[in-house]
C-alpha cells in the first residue's frame, strides 16, 4: 500500500513539475483522459480480436474438458467397480487417473500461458494504433496532457475531458479506410 501511495506521489509530482513551465507561460492547459481498455474492447477491430480470443479459449477448453471427462470416467469406474477389480487392474486404473490428472493440470497451465500470449498478440497492434490516434488528437487539438483513465493513477476526472469515444470513432474510421475491418 505504501508503495502505491509513494508511486502516486512521485507521478503527481512529476506531472506538476512538468506542467509548471506551461503554467508559468500563461498558456491555457488542456487535459484529457482515455480509457484504453474500453477503446480496445469497443472498437470494431477489438471486438473481432475478442471473438478470436474467445474461439481460441473455447478450443483449449474443449481439449481440457475431454481430458476431464476421461478422468471422471476412470474415477467413477474405480468408485463403483474398485472392489471387484483385480489388484493389477485397479493399480492400472489408478495410474491412468494420476496420469490424466497430471496431463490436465499441465495442459491447463499451458493453455493459460497460450491464451495470455494470444491476447497480447491480438491487442498489441490495436493499442499501438490507438496511441497514435491519441497523439494525433493531442497535437491537432493542442492538448497539454492526456492521461490513461486508470483508477490507480487518476482518482477523479470529469467525464467531459474523456476522449475515449472520439478515439474509438477515429480508430474505426482509419481501419475502414485501410481495409482492416
Amino acid at each position: 500500500m505504501k508503495n502505491i501511495v509513494s508511486k502516486s506521489i512521485i507521478v503527481f509530482s512529476l506531472l506538476v513539475f512538468s506542467v509548471c513551465p506551461v503554467l508559468a507561460a500563461d498558456v491555457p492547459m488542456k487535459i484529457g483522459t482515455i480509457n484504453l481498455n474500453r477503446a480496445v474492447n469497443e472498437s470494431e477491430q477489438g471486438k473481432k480480436a475478442k471473438e478470436e480470443l474467445e474461439a481460441f479459449v473455447k478450443s483449449k477448453q474443449t481439449t481440457l474438458d475431454e481430458i476431464g471427462r476421461n478422468g471422471a470416467k476412470i474415477k467413477e469406474e474405480l468408485d463403483t467397480k474398485g472392489d471387484i477389480l483385480s489388484a493389477e487392474a485397479k493399480k492400472s486404473k489408478e495410474d491412468e487417473l494420476a496420469r490424466l490428472t497430471r496431463e490436465y493440470q499441465r495442459d491447463a497451465a499451458d493453455s493459460q500461458g497460450e491464451v495470455r500470449k494470444k491476447e497480447t498478440e491480438l491487442t498489441r497492434g490495436i493499442i499501438a494504433e490507438l496511441l497514435n490516434i491519441v497523439r494525433g488528437i493531442a497535437a491537432d487539438e493542442k492538448y497539454t496532457l492526456i492521461l490513461e483513465n486508470n483508477e490507480a493513477i487518476v482518482i477523479f476526472a470529469d467525464k467531459g475531458i474523456d476522449i475515449t469515444d472520439r478515439v474509438i470513432k477515429k480508430f474505426d474510421e482509419s481501419q475502414q479506410k485501410s481495409g482492416k475491418k
